[in-house]
């Protein structure tokens, strides 16, 4: 058996391949660096389209519109528009958005302890 091999390994990756299939479908649902903060925003209540930017550092106005129509289009965020003077826009997260909290708040916990990580002192060597 060659170096590194082992038994239990499966000759074929099927297994591997059913499931890096899902992830990057999963991957190019949620690709960009808008709509994970946007979802999150939206899992800590309803919010106006002005709430949501300003919760958002760095996010355009047309960049927000554009990522607020494609969540809405995939149903993870619903549009509601308010009838007051002058209309409003709410925006909140669906049922299908909320089972995505978890994994954004264990993805968000990974990140802090990366960057604690990488922000350690480098041993010198002597």
């Amino acid at each position: 058996m060659p170096k590194g091999k082992t038994t239990d390994c499966p000759p074929d990756h099927t297994e591997c391949a059913n499931l890096i299939l899902p992830l990057r479908d999963a991957l190019e649902i949620l690709s960009g660096k808008w709509k994970l903060p946007i979802i999150m925003s939206l899992s800590f209540g309803n919010k106006r389209f002005k709430e949501i930017g300003e919760e958002i550092p760095g996010i355009t106005d047309k960049m927000l519109s554009k990522e607020l129509k494609e969540l809405e289009k995939i149903q993870l965020i619903d549009r509601k528009v308010i009838d007051s003077f002058p209309p409003g826009v709410e925006y909140s997260i669906t049922a299908h958005g909320k089972s995505l909290e978890k994994v954004i708040m264990e993805l968000t916990q990974w990140a802090v302890v990366h960057a604690q990580k990488n922000q350690a002192p480098k041993k010198t060597k002597k």
